[in-house]
């Protein structure tokens, strides 16, 4: 990784090093959209949005500092770590991702789930939801062709209203986890209970 260290060297490798961080990044966020528990592609998608900025940290700022003090530096302190300046770098570059994969900050998850779980029916319907307080309540200010509502969380359902303006409630609890945060989904059904429309929100 040190030998070659030319400036436009410097710029090839951060620049592709941003590249992979953006395909990670952005494919880990589809992803998720549809397998919300994945684990592994959490962490995928903290490593390449972590990588985006470290990339070109270590090729334009770390690595010349290292070779520069690896020639220079007198403190045998200074030297020492210099000497596994690559391996620090790296180490630490983990552990952020290690951090960030964990906590899963809203800046790094990007919500893709609304469009996917939106049914494209021509049931007219116009949905308000409060998600302040708790329990979060939603209703539909205008319903055609409509027999019933139901809120739903992981798959189960949480609340069910039969009679305009079909308004549901669930406890904030009681919502699964998301990409982007705790949600929930409202399904417009007819009498046969088939789908009529389907809401995806996040709280």
């Amino acid at each position: 990784m040190y030998y070659a260290n030319t400036p436009v060297w410097r710029w090839l490798k951060s620049g592709a090093l941003v590249f992979l961080g953006l395909f990670l990044w952005m494919g880990g966020n589809v992803l998720l959209a549809y397998w919300i528990d994945a684990t592994a592609l959490r962490y995928a998608t903290a490593y390449g949005f972590v990588l985006i900025a470290w990339g070109p940290l270590t090729h334009l700022v770390v690595v010349p500092a290292v070779i520069r003090l690896r020639r220079t530096a007198e403190n045998p302190v200074v030297r020492r770590i210099v000497r596994h300046g690559s391996k620090i770098n790296f180490t630490t570059f983990l552990v952020i991702v290690a951090v960030v994969g964990t906590v899963g900050p809203g800046v790094m998850l990007l919500d893709f789930s609304s469009g996917f779980g939106t049914d494209g029916s021509d049931v007219t319907a116009d949905l308000v939801c409060e998600t302040d307080g708790d329990p979060i309540t939603c209703e539909l200010e205008t319903a055609a062709g409509v027999d019933h509502v139901v809120l739903l969380s992981g798959g189960e359902e949480i609340d069910r209203s039969d009679e305009p303006p079909y308004a549901v409630s669930a406890p904030r609890d009681s919502l699964s986890e998301g990409p982007s945060g705790a949600q929930f989904v409202i399904e417009l059904r007819d009498s046969n209970g088939e789908t009529l429309r389907r809401f995806i929100r996040i709280v």
